[in-house]
């Protein structure tokens, strides 16, 4: 049996090779803590279960669910994004419910992607933006993010030739797997680009609601003329603690949805209504109080695993948004060499930065969504690391 040949363009998903290996070692009688994929451990809120329920038990969500969204989940949507970040969409042709934003990031690339038409894509970045790009026939051109411009892309450097053939450009910040973070005139430079060069700006806004020290996040639609150019793609997942939930929202272009919206009605038939009803739960009756407690956890994790970081010899930044540290690995080791030999000494599972493109070769991601006694001996464990430069 012979597979399709677009699969040998892309390697196995990062977190799924992860997997394995974290597997093998527990299979061996290793207390494996894995500080790799950024799955909050925390619940979701009581009256979003309590919604789910009492919609469950509602048989008329039980057939069929609304290809663009439930209604009521729209409104929902709108209504949140518009008290947020000052921008009322419009929740009949604005906002499009999707089954989490990775699918809604997976399937606008094939409403808008050619063969051979290029896709600007954030290096080191989600894997989904250049998987999608290459299964669609699409060329990917990096955007590198670099420490020197606080991982923001360099837009000026991408040559014109480049820009009149792009579709797409991906963008995500609060930034995974960096934890970087972009202000209001970021965003107005990268509209002024999309604007000249008639590009969608495909806006991966997850973790806009997780945020430190004070800065709150913004939204690339808060710069006048950005629905024109972009959508924006929110989820529950992190905000909500939801991620086996698969619920999201993208919100902007109308032109734009119209199109993504074509390709769901003809590959999915929504999510579970009573689902969605609840994520409208999740997003208008959620207390500021519940918010902040679920920051302020993350707040200490991250003081605890930079504090450890820095014990241990490296040079880490404390992130002012998303539930990751990115840090470089010491002198001597690349990304996968660091990685195996955390594993092998520790116990402890980290991704290596290349495995969010070749320019994350040198740096290593930590999630924060362990449980703090877990988290506690994973920061135990790193401060006892010898990191000297190998020789």
């Amino acid at each position: 049996m012979r597979a399709a040949r677009r699969l040998d363009l892309i390697p196995p998903y990062l977190f799924a090779e992860l997997e394995k290996k974290r597997d093998a070692l527990r299979s061996r009688g290793v207390d494996v803590i894995d500080l790799g994929i950024g799955d909050p451990d925390l619940p979701t809120p009581g009256h979003v279960v309590e919604a789910l329920a009492r919609a469950a038990a509602d048989p008329s969500t039980h057939r069929y669910p609304s290809y663009q969204g439930d209604p009521s989940f729209r409104r929902a949507a709108a209504r949140w994004f518009a008290g947020r970040f000052g921008v009322e969409p419009d929740p009949d042709t604005e906002v499009l419910g999707l089954i989490g934003s990775k699918e809604g990031l997976a399937h606008i690339i094939w409403a808008f992607v050619d063969p051979g038409d290029v896709v600007l894509v954030p290096n080191p970045g989600y894997p989904v933006y250049r998987v999608h790009t290459l299964l669609s026939g699409g060329e990917p051109y990096d955007l590198p993010l670099l420490r020197e411009r606080g991982f923001l892309p360099d837009l000026d450097a991408v040559p014109a030739d480049v820009a009149r053939r792009a579709k797409l450009m991906f963008l995500n910040y609060p930034n995974n797997p960096t934890g970087a973070v972009a202000d209001l005139d970021f965003f107005r430079q990268a509209v002024e680009f999309a604007r000249r060069y008639d590009i969608l700006i495909c806006h991966d806004a997850a973790y806009t609601e997780v945020t430190f020290d004070g800065y709150v996040a913004p939204s690339i639609l808060q710069v006048p003329g950005a629905r024109e150019v972009a959508v924006e793609f929110h989820s529950l997942s992190k905000p909500f603690n939801m991620t086996g939930w698969r619920i999201g929202f993208a919100v902007g272009s109308a032109e734009a949805l119209r199109a993504l919206g074509r390709i769901k009605t003809n590959t999915d038939s929504g999510q579970f209504t009573a689902i969605q009803r609840a994520a409208a739960a999740a997003l208008l009756e959620t207390p500021e109080e519940w918010r902040r407690g679920m920051l302020e956890t993350y707040r200490r994790r991250r003081d605890l695993m930079v504090d450890a970081l820095r014990q241990a010899g490296l040079e880490v930044e404390a992130p002012r948004g998303s539930l990751y540290i990115w840090a470089p690995v010491p002198p001597g080791y690349t990304s996968a060499a660091f990685a195996e030999a955390v594993l092998e000494k520790t116990g402890v599972v980290i991704p290596p930065g290349t495995g969010y493109g070749s320019y994350g070769e040198g740096y290593f991601r930590i999630s924060l969504t362990a449980p703090d006694d877990r988290l506690a001996e994973a920061a135990r464990r790193l401060r006892t690391l010898e990191v000297a430069e190998r020789r």
